[in-house]
């Protein structure tokens, strides 16, 4: 064999190498899918059970009642000060008048007082007395939280069957009579 016919050898053995490689390739393409592409299928569902957690809530409840509040009332308050002071003027005056020298100061702060006392005493007489009691209903409310449990459904345990096999998972809600499943099939080894 001169060195095209080897050369020309060596080509077809390189083509035909990698013409079967690429066949290889795309079997191995179309049965275990392509790069991540998952497949999918179906199991039946056995049972599902919901997985129940208790939990405490605290509710606010506000409570209010009637209550009965008493105050009172001086109607003359006012005109009482009136008389007071008049009285206190007068008093005063009158003192002034009574003392002498150095008392003359005492005998003026004396019947100040003194007329004011009875000034606002006049004053309490002449009008009657004006002090009232009255009532009134007043509302008053507390706020106590009220604790209770309750029951919480956290997911489903569902157990399956696929390919005669039994598996079983945790998912967030009931999957009814089927789940859907990925099918993960690769070459031992």
């Amino acid at each position: 064999m001169n060195s095209k016919q080897k050369l020309a050898a060596l080509a077809s053995a390189a083509m035909l190498l990698g013409t079967s490689a690429a066949t290889f390739a795309d079997d191995d393409d179309r049965y275990y899918g392509r790069g991540d592409q998952a497949q999918y299928d179906y199991a039946s569902v056995l049972s599902s059970r919901p997985i129940i957690n208790y939990v405490t809530v605290s509710t606010p409840v506000r409570e209010c009642w009637q209550e009965t509040q008493h105050y009172t009332v001086d109607r003359n308050a006012g005109h009482r000060a009136g008389g007071t002071l008049l009285g206190a003027v007068i008093g005063g005056v009158i003192g002034h008048q009574v003392g002498s020298g150095r008392g003359n100061d005492a005998a003026t702060v004396a019947g100040t007082l003194i007329g004011a006392a009875i000034g606002n005493d006049t004053a309490k007489r002449s009008r009657g007395h004006g002090v009232e009691q009255h009532s009134r209903p007043v509302e008053r409310c507390k706020t106590s939280y009220r604790e209770q449990r309750e029951e919480r459904i956290d997911g489903y345990r569902v157990t399956y069957r696929y390919n005669g096999q039994k598996y079983v998972t945790e998912m967030p809600y009931d999957p009814g009579r089927k789940i859907r499943v990925r099918v993960d099939v690769r070459p031992a080894g």
